[in-house]
Parts: structure tokens; sequence; C-alpha cells
């Protein structure tokens, strides 16, 4: 049995593989083939936070499996009504794995202490490794073997970027964050990181141009995430120097892409010319969620070997 918390629970060679089965189900999947991979298997999803991509791609991953999934919403109590361990061991009886998008990340590594099947990281305030596997997907299809490569990140410290900066110290590209001081890594966030993947070539500046002058694509993120709507005005003013639009897409190598988890904020950090022009790879990067996530299911559940 595995977990999928972070991407430290990942190696190079499994990372790989992941991707190995995404490119063969996902050219399959073109040409109309939905392979039946895991029948009779059943995912539960738990999700504390508003969805639309993780949620969708998920769910419409395992049917394309042959697999069936369920939604489990405040009715059935989590957090609520009956301790953790109570609730993970009953739950694993019913399903093989589990997806769990909740407020905080102690929600999931908890779970996941007293669940006796897979528990899957769909989001935390602390990682979204889901989403950084389909965004080094999508590199890897759009500019080949990752190693050498440099992902640019402009905007804030927060759950995506750890995540991008494991999956890259993983798979040898380096990362260059392009931050606000008051909003970059604390000591001690910079030190797990680099605990957990040594390799990594991490550069922090508070130069956006410096970021993107080398990359391969340029990332973004909202400014304010979920549960900081209160900040959202000082942020506003905080990051509007980070704004990714045409003048730094200049700045950037011919053939550089950008990417942005979505949803985004157009006029905040994107503008419409950007996430609309040709640079622009936000829906096969969307799409790609649904793929990379039926990579890790068949991987994490023994279909392929």
């Amino acid at each position: 049995m595995r977990n999928l918390i972070t991407l430290a629970d990942l190696n190079r060679s499994e990372i790989d593989r992941v991707f190995s089965i995404t490119e063969d189900l996902k050219s399959k999947y073109a040409k109309g083939l939905r392979e039946p991979l895991l029948p009779g298997r059943v995912m539960a999803l738990l999700f504390e936070k508003q969805s639309l991509r993780t949620r969708v791609s998920f769910e419409a991953g395992m049917a394309h499996l042959g697999g069936n999934s369920m939604f489990l919403g405040p009715e059935v109590g989590f957090g609520r009504r009956e301790s953790m361990a109570d609730f993970g061991h009953v739950l694993s009886q019913y399903v093989d794995v589990v997806v769990v998008r909740a407020n905080k990340h102690a929600t999931v590594t908890e779970l996941a202490e007293h669940c006796t099947c897979s528990v899957i990281n769909g989001l935390t305030d602390f990682a979204h490794p889901c989403q950084a596997m389909a965004d080094l997907y999508t590199i890897r299809e759009l500019a080949g073997p990752l190693a050498g490569h440099t992902l640019a990140w402009v905007g804030d410290a927060n759950n995506v970027v750890r995540s991008l900066a494991l999956g890259c110290g993983r798979v040898g590209m380096d990362l260059i964050m392009a931050t606000p001081k008051q909003y970059q890594y604390d000591s001690d966030s910079l030190a797990w990181i680099r605990q957990q993947v040594p390799d990594l070539e991490l550069t922090v500046t508070t130069d956006p141009i410096e970021a993107v002058s080398g990359a391969v694509a340029v990332y973004t993120d909202v400014w304010a995430s979920m549960g900081q709507e209160d900040e959202r005005e000082k942020r506003r003013r905080d990051f509007a120097d980070y704004q990714v639009n045409a003048e730094l897409m200049s700045h950037t190598p011919k053939g550089t892409v950008f990417m942005h988890c979505l949803p985004a904020r157009r006029g905040e950090e994107v503008t419409d010319e950007v996430i609309d022009g040709p640079q622009s790879v936000v829906v096969q990067q969307a799409a790609n969620r649904m793929h990379a996530q039926k990579g890790i299911l068949a991987w994490m559940l023994g279909a392929k070997g």
C-alpha cells in the first residue's frame, strides 16, 4: 500500500514510472480507448474545500479506468462525528483509495495514519502533489526530458510551489522563485525542502525579470489563496510588481510557456493577454490533471506493474 501525501513520497524512478503510465493512457484516450485497468476499485473523495479540477479530474479518471468513485459530503461527519482513528479504520474497509482535499495538512497526515487503504493528498495548505505531477508532465510533453531545464515561479511562496520544488528536485530541474521578501519561505521551510531534495538548484530572488530570463516555463498562482481573502487588498499592493504580463514574458527565451494552476484572477497575477496568448498552456496543464492522476491511480493500485 502506498500513499501520496507530498512528492517526498515518490523517488525519481517512481515519478518516471507514473509518467510512463500517464503517457500510455493519454495516448490511448486520444484514440478513443479508455482502458479499464481498475475494475471494481472504489475511490472516496473527502473535500473540505471547493474544487473543479481536482474533483472532476479524479472522478472522470477513475471512471475511465473502470472503477467507481463516491463524493462524501458533510453527512459522513468527517472530522466531527467520531475520532479520526475510527473514521479511517472503517472507511478503509469499503474503499481502495481516499483522496482528501483539506484545509490543514495535518488532517491528511492524521487520516493516513489510520487508513489501511491508500491516501492521496488532493490539496492542503502545505502541499499540492497531484498538481505538481501534472505540471511536470506537461513540461515534459512540451520540452522533452526535464533534467537541466529551469522553472520560474513568480508570486507567493505557497503550497503549489513547495510541491513543484520537491518535483523539480526529483527530476533534475532547477527552480527560481521571484517573491517579495515578506512572502518568501522562512528558513525552516527552506531547510525542509533542501532536506527532502538536497540536489535541487533553488534560487530565491525579488526580481521577476531575473527569474524568467532563462526559464522553460513561467508559473504563477493567485496572490491570495482560499482562506487568505481578508489579506487580498494588501497582497494586491505587495505583489503589484509581480504580475505576469506581456512585458515580463518578453524577457523569456523563445519557446517559454506560461502556466497557472487555476482558477486565475485575471488582471491581478496575470493579464488576459498572457493567459489567453500563444505562450499559455493552462488548458493543456488542466487537462493533464486527469491524465497524470490516472497514472498515479494505476501505479498506486497496482494495475501496471
